[in-house]
């Protein structure tokens, strides 16, 4: 992964954990995919936790200066928000979602950083 998408990757894993997500994780997902280098994996804690991050988050992809492929009007509502930042895809998911799509073991692992 180059070196200014794994920062930027960090900082918003460092964000969500900042705002009470559990379990962030980054994939490396260069060696596997062609449409995006790593996704950032959190875990929210109830829908309104979700829905929160959502909100507050934008304020950082702009710092950030990237740009959200794709936004919601009410995000969160089945307990799974995935925003797409083209090189960044940020999957934020209550436990039984995370746990039952599991997007750890579906993509391998490859790296975890």
């Amino acid at each position: 992964m180059r070196e200014e998408i794994k920062e930027k990757a960090e900082k918003i894993a460092g964000y969500l954990t900042d705002h009470r997500c559990l379990d962030v994780e980054i994939i490396d997902l260069t060696p596997e995919c062609s449409w995006t280098d790593a996704f950032v994996i959190g875990t929210v804690t109830s829908t309104g936790h979700l829905k929160g991050v959502v909100h507050q988050i934008w304020d950082l992809f702009n710092e950030l200066g990237m740009k959200v492929e794709n936004r919601h009007k009410n995000p969160g509502t089945d307990g799974w928000e995935l925003i797409d930042l083209g090189d960044v895809v940020v999957h934020l998911m209550s436990s039984e979602m995370r746990e039952f799509y599991n997007l750890e073991k579906l993509w391998k692992k490859v790296e975890t950083m």
